[in-house]
């Protein structure tokens, strides 16, 4: 399975990463931002007021849709086919194909984003590698 690492992001990294998705998304017109609950919502709340843009409680044609972590794909690929949409993550587990990333990282590294509780996505970790046949410690 790889070696595995907990990774803890900051409050200072997000400030980065929406300073990045904001610059690489300067140039286009979207409709609104679409943030996929829960992880994309701190994202989404933070680009609407860095580009000046509506919140969209759906995601809708030409809408700038983002998340915290493309892991298995299986929330983004849902709006894969929406048209003029463009969708972005903060870190992805895979390469990029349709989607953008602030960063790519490996499927093995647990992610702790800075509005989770540290304690709680340890135990998480865990519980999740125990329940596919890796070590529990």
């Amino acid at each position: 399975m790889g070696t595995s690492t907990l990774r803890q992001l900051s409050w200072d990294d997000f400030d980065r990463a929406v300073q990045h998705i904001a610059a690489r998304c300067a140039g286009r017109r979207f409709t609104g931002i679409h943030g996929i609950p829960r992880g994309g919502l701190c994202l989404a709340v933070a680009l609407s007021h860095r580009l000046e843009l509506p919140l969209l409680a759906d995601a809708r044609p030409g809408c700038l849709l983002v998340d915290d972590v493309y892991e298995t794909g299986l929330t983004l690929e849902a709006h894969r086919q929406l048209p003029d949409a463009q969708a972005v993550v903060w870190i992805s587990k895979a390469e990029p194909q349709w989607w953008l990333a602030v960063e790519v990282t490996s499927a093995a590294d647990w992610i702790v984003f800075p509005w989770e509780d540290p304690e709680a996505a340890a135990r998480d970790e865990r519980l999740y590698r125990a329940s596919r046949g890796g070590s529990p410690c």
